[in-house]
């Protein structure tokens, strides 16, 4: 048993660590839950890579990298607000089109910037064991707006998941929750891309809100089971990390890829069985 509370006992890096993994866990377990029922999983991946670019150029001008990680999400949803508003493609398009475009243009600046050759890792994998005191205040800060704006805009966003036109029946401006929806997304991948990087934090939103998703038709108790999954994924991830040397930030998004999938056959088979039942 001791192996398995020690770590956590004896090293500050760990600790700070796991908080952090909590504070990222609760973020996505409420965001990530309205990203799966609108399935807006493209948006989304198409702001964890986004930032990319933002994050370089803060870097390359000795700038927060959350700094530039916020602008290069502004970025990506202003640049899809616009193509679709002057254009005729669609929003799927206009966020295809940004995201390879900002991927690619992160890759040429990183690559091309001898400073950020020792950054690289840390940008799309993120760093775990190197999280700080300021980096836990702007998790616990985003973690209070997210929950204060998901309690106040509960209704619309609620309808939004579900019926975008019923919105504007109830006397709601469904674009304005939209947009708001929209930043909450933003907000909680500018905070976590620091812990678990622009590529993994993707996952993080996805994967625990997925097993809420199935094992729950209520959204209240699709975000408890999603933030139980995240913290229980930092947990088994970061002792991964500790006892087998493995990326921190990999092995907890891969424990929760895990579970998602664990749950998802659980959740099939007994679906069979009561079926045949029946």
């Amino acid at each position: 048993m001791g192996n398995f509370v020690r770590p956590f006992l004896d090293n500050e890096f760990l600790q700070r660590a796991f908080l952090a993994g909590v504070l990222v866990s609760l973020t996505c377990a409420v965001v990530g839950t309205y990203v799966v029922l609108r399935g807006m999983a493209f948006i989304g991946d198409a702001l964890a890579h986004g930032v990319l670019p933002g994050v370089a150029g803060a870097l390359m001008i000795g700038m927060p990298a959350m700094a530039g990680a916020a602008v290069g999400a502004a970025v990506m949803i202003g640049g899809v607000g616009l193509i679709t508003s002057r254009s005729k493609l669609s929003n799927d398009t206009a966020i295809g089109l940004l995201f390879i475009g900002l991927l690619a243009l992160g890759v040429l600046m990183v690559s091309s910037a001898d400073s950020l050759t020792g950054d690289l890792e840390a940008i799309l994998f993120g760093q775990f064991l190197g999280v700080n005191n300021s980096d836990l205040v702007a998790q616990s800060i985003a973690l209070c707006f997210v929950v204060i704006v998901a309690v106040v805009a509960s209704r619309p966003f609620l309808l939004l998941c579900f019926d975008a036109d019923l919105v504007s029946a109830m006397g709601y401006r469904a674009a304005w929750y939209h947009r708001l929806m929209l930043l909450l997304i933003a907000a909680t991948v500018v905070v976590s891309f620091q812990t678990v990087g622009a590529l993994l934090v993707f996952g993080m939103l996805l994967a625990p809100a997925g097993v809420g998703a199935l094992i729950s038709k209520r959204i209240g108790t699709m975000m408890l089971w999603a933030a139980v999954v995240g913290v229980v994924s930092t947990y088994v991830g970061l002792m991964a990390s500790y006892h087998f040397s493995w990326a921190a930030g990999a092995s907890v998004v891969l424990t929760a890829v895990t579970i998602f999938f664990v749950v998802f056959t659980a959740v099939s088979i007994r679906r069979s069985v009561v079926g045949d039942r029946s």
